[in-house]
């Protein structure tokens, strides 16, 4: 069927092009109609061909080394899947389900060299998206939401900040506890063993000032460490959620295969009553 020159203006990759190479382009792909469960390609087909989303959902999956299947790619509308396998002529390396009724634009490379060939300017347009998705995709591995919380937080930290977790790590010790009631207990027998030639006789109203003064002090830094902390908390459960979605979807999808297993299972009852006579 002939391809809408209005829905490859929806695609990112042609999103450059003027309107008569989005016109030549037009002419040449087809729009393809996929049942549910209907295979797109598998694990080794040729892969000459690669696919646009217009409406349906399509799973991308691949098989690891525990021989699991995992999802690669779940393509919105306008994206690609198998693009890497039709530019390079090389067999496909997942496989591509269509899990409802889909509709797609099928692309190969007689279809981009034609454009090529008619409109050159066309690629330069192309390789600029292109590039835009490749530094996209850099951004992307470099925020990867697996990064250890702690380290994002150290990259963001300042000075004041670094002695804000030293000052309260060093509070909350027993080293702390100590060495402070040695210097106190130290401090008044001084005072009260010097009797009239105390510089702070009882009741050690200049102790009392300086021990005011450290605790306006010390409690704002212990504070500004607790925010810390409670940041790395909501950075770690942000990162505990999106592994929870994850692994929902993971199990959505196997409690959705296990449903259709059974159903299947069912078809196949009710047939071989039919066959068999009661």
């Amino acid at each position: 069927m002939a391809c809408d020159p209005q829905i490859l203006r929806q695609v990112p990759l042609f999103a450059l092009l003027d309107d008569d190479e989005t016109a030549v382009l037009a002419g040449q792909v087809e729009v393809k109609t996929f049942a549910p469960r209907q295979r797109i390609w598998k694990i080794g087909d040729a892969g000459g061909r690669a696919y646009v989303m217009v409406s349906g959902m399509v799973r991308v999956t691949t098989i690891d080394e525990d021989h699991q299947e995992v999802l690669v790619d779940q393509p919105a509308q306008g994206e690609f899947f198998g693009f890497a396998s039709m530019l390079e002529q090389t067999s496909h390396q997942t496989n591509a389900i269509a899990w409802n009724e889909t509709v797609c634009i099928e692309v190969d490379r007689e279809d981009i060299a034609v454009l090529l060939q008619r409109k050159p300017h066309a690629g330069m347009d192309m390789l600029t998206v292109l590039g835009r998705q490749f530094h996209a995709s850099q951004q992307l591995v470099r925020v990867r939401a697996a990064r250890n919380p702690n380290e994002v937080i150290e990259e963001e930290e300042t000075l004041g900040e670094r002695i804000a977790d030293r000052v309260a790590s060093f509070g909350g010790s027993w080293t702390f506890i100590v060495s402070f009631g040695i210097v106190l207990v130290s401090y008044t027998v001084l005072n009260i063993g010097l009797a009239r030639r105390a510089w702070d006789p009882y009741p050690f109203i200049l102790l009392n000032l300086f021990l005011s003064m450290l605790a306006a002090i010390q409690a704002p830094i212990i504070m500004m460490s607790q925010n810390r902390q409670d940041k790395k908390d909501r950075l770690r459960s942000e990162l505990d959620f999106d592994v929870n979605r994850r692994a929902e979807s993971e199990i959505q999808g196997l409690a959705h295969k296990i449903n259709l297993i059974g159903d299947k299972i069912g078809d196949v009852e009710d047939l071989l009553r039919k066959q068999i006579p009661g």
